[in-house]
């Protein structure tokens, strides 16, 4: 009896772990154009944008590297955490607002439901975790005669 574990592979094509199914692949990169085409036609968000990011086109693949890994367990995206790239930015909490009604309209314009879930998901753990990192603590009130924390 053979071990299905140590089984040879089957005949046929394998998954290539760089890329995901082609359609999926598509749909993300309409999803990352179209979030971008938003963010840059913001006024809080396009300054910064066009600041922060010199060329836009090898930014976008980047961004689609990351979203194949998140979404489809891709390998391609290979830079570390995202948050380690955005550190130097100087955020308010209006651009996280823009960021995620941005990201939104372009998960559910482009994606397919299921996987635009999965990506909004996604999408507010790392504005909560970004948020924790880049943001001032909220200063604490202290009403007179109290004592501080």
């Amino acid at each position: 009896m053979t071990d299905p574990i140590c089984a040879s592979p089957p005949d046929g094509p394998q998954p290539d772990p760089d890329r995901g199914d082609p359609a999926e692949e598509a749909r993300i990169s309409a999803m990352v154009a179209r979030f971008y085409e938003l963010c840059l036609a913001d006024d809080l968000l396009g300054p910064m944008f066009r600041a922060a990011i010199p060329d836009l086109a090898p930014h976008m693949v980047i961004v689609e590297d990351f979203w194949s890994h998140a979404l489809l367990g891709t390998h391609r995206y290979q830079r570390g955490t995202p948050y380690s790239h955005h550190t130097r930015l100087s955020v308010v909490e209006q651009h996280f607002d823009r960021w995620m009604a941005a990201f939104a309209t372009a998960t559910h314009e482009c994606l397919s439901p299921d996987m635009a879930e999965l990506a909004m998901k996604r999408a507010a753990h790392m504005t909560k975790s970004f948020k924790m990192g880049m943001l001032p603590l909220p200063e604490v009130k202290v009403s007179a005669g109290e004592a501080r924390p």
